[in-house]
């Protein structure tokens, strides 16, 4: 799949420099500053030119990030499993602290890369601060397009394998899961590995570069930036830096300060991180802010967020009643848990919308746009600890497969799934997959692309945006339609892969003799060809869509109609990425409260109508609900640098 990648990087890379070369007629002349008709800036080939190392650094930077979360998933699972022999706390231990590495290590590189290029663009830029943040966009496009492909590619691999896993092995043949037998088992946790961590990995990374970029062109164009005051303009990298010092005290409650002894005492341990980490951040960034307004900016977002976190914990733990209630509706079949479980979905973003809505007019009263965009660096400050917390759902559920597999005793796969079991319910939480930290990643998205938007605006010198006038409204409707082509296209792409994998599960099962009596082997190849294949060829539709989009649309309609399309795609995609992925989320949840309270025995009828509703979730909460965000933070980071292409020369219908 990286081949491919590399092969869009580089072209999309010559697309970038080409557009934005081509705003002055390629002119190596200085050129009237955007913000400022008094003073003369780079030329636009400069600004060409550096967008696209910054892209290109963004790219790299978030692929090397979601490598590297494999290789620490990879050796963390078997550590896990040989641990749980030891008991439950010493299994949580290394899973725990195995995420919190991947966790540190790409805030870090996402922290350290961008304030270098920062530095090494500004002896060029010198006082020029516009240019500079506005080439520097250029890195939160490169690692949100690479977010993209993996989360799309890697949800397409690990769904694929798990729904044909799930359908064959568990439903027809009443086997465990992760058994042996399974051809697709293999495919389904090495599917782990690359969806849940490898593209969540690229996702938050993504998140964070966004976030990063967009407080800072906001802020360079505020009074931080005509004033030329450098320490100030950098408070957004501050509160990343001091973030992941929260982060790293916040882990040792978890590991070191507390001992986990019991299986209940999980679940408790991981939701006390985000407590712990928001409140030890409040108090920091309090002291370290230079104005109040930033710091009740970067408060709200933290608060928010904690409060989107708990809300989907609310509505995807099987410990309330929403999700009991969906496992309660087993009973009838998988029909009415079904309709359990969309119900469950809609009503769950009630109070996320609310509570997105209040953190953007309280932190715009504050500082404006800028406000916004440090409330969304604010709900990524602890970004380390969510994906420490993200991270150990994958590792814990791979740790299982791993006992399973290797004929371990019943009580180490007991001790596992209790470790899964918690990682689902604390990974709906936070992530988008991985689903305690997803509704803080789709909280942040949208306040990423809102700050985005604004400063598209600011940069296409669009001065009002009015959703009366027709240029404004056509967009408006269509980019409300975008989520939902994007969604159908990748639960399609889950679909037809899946399908492919169960013809294949059934046809060992039927053709290889002695499998079931487990005296002969499955063709795990096979399997993992599938998927592969199915990765790679499914994800270039919907990448297609998200990132040639605001090009159609900027080139042949123009900017007004584009800001349109984004504040469409940017309501209804965080909407139906909450349904989603909460949905799933109760429907995972559903199962494993049938199984683990005996309201119906592994192969019975409830068990089994709970086993499909989780199936048909899978897809909505590991594909479609995480790309989701990725695709409104994409689309407004995209249009935001080629804004002055899109200025100078796009809207070419209307000019006929």
């Amino acid at each position: 799949m990286y081949k491919y990648v590399g092969i869009f990087m580089v072209a999309f890379a010559v697309l970038i420099f080409v557009f934005l070369g081509s705003v002055d007629g390629f002119s190596t002349s200085h050129q009237v500053c955007t913000y400022d008709a008094t003073k003369m800036c780079k030329p636009a080939l400069a600004t060409a030119a550096f967008s696209t190392i910054s892209f290109l650094l963004g790219a790299v930077t978030s692929v090397v990030s979601g490598f590297l979360g494999m290789k620490i998933a990879t050796y963390a699972n078997a550590r896990t499993t040989l641990e749980a022999r030891k008991g439950v706390g010493k299994a949580f231990i290394v899973a725990f602290r195995s995420g919190a590495v991947m966790g540190f290590l790409l805030a870090a590189n996402g922290l350290v890369v961008l304030y270098i290029t920062i530095n090494l663009f500004k002896l060029y830029y010198g006082d020029d601060w516009g240019g500079l943040f506005e080439a520097i966009t250029g890195y939160g496009l490169g690692g949100s397009s690479m977010a993209l492909f993996g989360r799309v590619g890697g949800g397409i691999y690990t769904k694929a394998a798990d729904v044909g896993a799930d359908l064959v092995g568990k439903v027809e043949r009443n086997i465990p899961e992760d058994d042996p037998r399974n051809p697709a088992v293999i495919a389904d946790n090495v599917g782990d590995n690359v969806g849940d961590i490898a593209g969540m990995g690229s996702d938050l990374f993504g998140s964070y570069a966004e976030s990063s970029c967009a407080a800072l062109v906001v802020a360079s164009i505020s009074s931080f930036g005509i004033n030329h005051e450098f320490t100030a303009m950098l408070y957004p990298l501050i509160i990343s830096a001091v973030g992941i010092l929260v982060c790293l005290i916040t882990t040792l409650f978890a590991t070191d300060f507390f001992e986990i002894k019991a299986v209940k005492e999980i679940e408790p341990a991981l939701k006390k991180q985000l407590v712990i980490s928001t409140v030890l951040m409040n108090f920091v960034t309090e002291l370290l802010s230079p104005f109040r307004q930033l710091f009740l900016c970067v408060a709200v977002g933290l608060w928010a967020g904690l409060i989107i976190g708990f809300v989907t914990e609310y509505y995807t733990s099987n410990a309330y009643s929403p999700v009991q209630d969906v496992a309660d509706s087993c009973r009838t079949g998988a029909a009415t848990n079904v309709i359990f479980g969309l119900a469950l979905g809609y009503k769950s973003v009630i109070i996320p919308i609310f509570a997105i809505a209040i953190s953007i007019f309280v932190s715009f009263s504050f500082a404006a746009m800028y406000g916004i965009a440090v409330a969304a660096l604010g709900m990524l400050s602890t970004i380390a600890t969510g994906l420490a917390i993200d991270a150990y759902g994958p590792i814990s559920d791979n740790a299982g497969g791993i006992a399973e597999m290797a004929g371990m005793s019943h009580r180490i796969r007991e001790r596992t799934d209790a470790l899964d079991a918690a990682g689902n319910t604390t990974a709906a939480i936070g992530k988008n997959s991985s689903k305690f930290f997803q509704g803080f990643a789709i909280g942040s998205a949208a306040l990423v692309s809102l700050a985005l938007f604004g400063a598209f605006v600011s940069r296409a010198s669009i001065t009002t945006v009015d959703v009366l006038t027709p240029k404004v409204f056509i967009g408006l409707i269509v980019g409300a339609m975008l989520p939902y082509w994007f969604s159908a296209m990748t639960m399609k792409s889950v679909g037809s892969a899946a399908l492919k994998m169960v013809e294949e599960v059934r046809r060992q099962f039927n053709t290889i003799p002695g499998l079931m009596e487990g005296t002969a082997k499955p063709d795990y190849a096979t399997c993992v060809k599938i998927s592969t294949d199915a990765s790679i060829k499914e994800m270039i539709p919907p990448g297609a869509l998200v990132m040639l989009t605001p090009l159609i649309v900027g080139i042949f309609f123009g900017v007004e109609t584009l800001s349109g399309v984004l504040a469409g795609s940017l309501v209804s995609g965080v909407q139906i990425a909450i349904s989603a992925s909460n949905t799933g989320g109760a429907w995972d949840n559903a199962k494993k409260y049938i199984e683990a309270r005996s309201l119906g025995p592994k192969g019975s009828d409830p068990h089994k109508a709970a086993v499909i509703g989780d199936t048909i979730g899978d897809p909505l909460k590991d594909t479609s609900g995480p790309s989701l965000n990725i695709l409104i933070k994409l689309m407004a980071v995209e249009s935001l640098v080629f804004a002055p292409f899109f200025a100078t020369h796009g809207g070419l219908l209307f000019k006929i």
